[in-house]
Formats: structure tokens, sequence, C-alpha cells
């Protein structure tokens, strides 16, 4: 737990440095503890050191990790690639699905929130960097895709996400950030009756570079729970 906590402490330091460095107030930066690596007890543990927010990549895990929900105030992310057949054991589970990447997933997506009976909070997966082991939808089909969300009676388009590439030097992967952020406010301009503020970008070893260029939402895993 000692552990842990100073890990999460270092953390908040290093995203409240990195926001301040640039002007930008550290409270607009929400970290998303990635736990898809951890148990319940090490979330449980988390929760108790402030952090709310907790991304997973599998809807099996999720939903078994998380028979008891999490405390109110909290809230589920899915952060890995969906198959539509999971759409409906997704929208039960998540409290936000960033990884909507096409069409298919989106109609999926719809009707489970609509089984739901609830709107479903999701992001648009961009692959700003192309790169084609990586998910997201071409920045090219960005602009269909968010006019599809944004008709949705049932989805909740709140911006866009993006996985950069590995890297050595987080410089490097500036420009993609960068990149996600300019999609973001052309699509913002053409959608403008809904917010679409989040930039879910960044994660253990470049977040400070993504949080510079506007990231609003940074997916740590390793730098809070360890390898």
């Amino acid at each position: 737990m000692s552990d842990l906590s100073s890990r999460v402490d270092r953390v908040l330091a290093q995203v409240a440095t990195a926001a301040s460095s640039v002007g930008r107030c550290p409270e607009d930066v929400t970290v998303v503890a990635v736990s898809k690596t951890v148990d319940r007890e090490a979330v449980d543990a988390a929760v108790a050191l402030g952090l709310r927010h907790f991304g997973e990549n599998r809807v099996q895990d999720a939903s078994r990790k998380f028979v008891e929900p999490l405390p109110p105030g909290s809230a589920l992310h899915m952060i890995g690639h969906l198959q539509s057949n999971k759409a409906k054991s997704a929208a039960a589970v998540f409290d936000a699905i960033e990884s909507v990447d096409r069409a298919s997933l989106i109609e999926a997506l719809e009707k489970a929130a609509h089984a739901c009976g609830a709107p479903l909070s999701v992001l648009l997966q961009v692959n700003i960097a192309r790169e084609v082991q990586k998910a997201g939808c071409h920045p090219d089909e960005a602009p269909q895709l968010m006019d599809r969300l944004v008709q949705s009676p049932w989805l909740l388009p709140r911006g866009l996400m993006t996985m950069a590439p590995l890297v050595d030097d987080p410089e490097e992967v500036r420009p993609v950030f960068a990149s996600l952020r300019l999609l973001r406010d052309r699509l913002q301009r053409q959608c403008p009756e809904f917010d679409l503020a989040t930039l879910s970008m960044g994660m253990s070893n470049d977040f400070h570079v993504a949080i510079a260029e506007g990231a609003t939402s940074v997916r740590i895993g390793r730098a809070i729970f360890g390898e």
C-alpha cells in the first residue's frame, strides 16, 4: 500500500507540474488508472488513495472484477478494442467507451444503450499515427463517424482518444497529440451542439507531453500500479 501511495502521489504531482507549466489548471486533467493488470484489491486501494477513474481493456475481465460496482463518483472506462458482439455487455459494465472506431460498433452500442435505458458516453478513437497494428479510425473517417454519433439519441460523444506510438523519446510523439487536438477542434466546429472537450491521450511514458498538447484525460497504468 505504501508503494502504491508513493506512486499515486508522484503521478499526481507530475500531472500537476505538466499542466501548470503550460498555464493549465491541474484539475482539468483526469487521471484514468489503467487497472487491466491488477486485481480488485489493488483498485480498491487506489480508490482509498483518491483515484476515481479506472480503465480496462477487456469486457470479460471488467465484468468479473467489477461485480461490486465502484463507489459513487467513480467511473469505469473501456479503453481497449471492443468487438461489436460485446457491446451489450460493455454497456452494462462501463460508464464510458473510449474505443469507438467504426460504424458497426456505433450501431451495436446504440442498441445496447437503448436496451439499458440510459445514454452512454463515448469517445471516437482515431489512429492519428496510422499504425497498422493499432485500432482506431483513419483521421479522414472521423468527420463522418462523428456525424453519425451526434445523430444518435443513445450515445453521447465527449471527444476523441488516440494511442501514440511507443518511443524512447516522448517528444517524438508530440505531433501525434497536436494533430488529435487540431482534429478535435475541427470536429467541434462541425458539431457545435455537442461539447467534445475530452482529449484522451498520453500514457505512463509520455503523459507530460500529451498534457502540454491539450490532453484532458491521461491513461496511466505502469506508473501507478507498477510493472
